[in-house]
C-alpha cells in the first residue's frame, strides 16, 4: 500500500506539469485550474523548504 501511494507522487508531479505546459498552450479550462493548483503547490513547497533551513547556514 505505501509503494502505490509513493509511486502515485510522481506521477501527480508529472501530470501537474503536463497541465501546466498545455494550459500555456490555450488548453481546455480544467486544464488551467490544475495548473494553478500545480504552480500553487510548488509555491508552497518552495516557501516551506526556504523556512526548514538552518538561519545561520551551519549544520549543528
Amino acid at each position: 500500500m505505501l509503494v502505490l501511494a509513493l509511486s502515485g507522487i510522481p506521477v501527480l508531479t508529472v501530470g501537474g506539469c503536463a497541465c501546466v505546459w498545455w494550459a500555456a498552450r490555450g488548453g481546455p479550462r480544467w486544464t488551467r485550474a490544475v495548473s494553478a493548483a500545480t504552480l500553487a503547490a510548488g509555491r508552497l513547497a518552495r516557501h516551506a523548504s526556504r523556512y526548514d533551513r538552518n538561519p545561520s547556514g551551519q549544520d549543528n
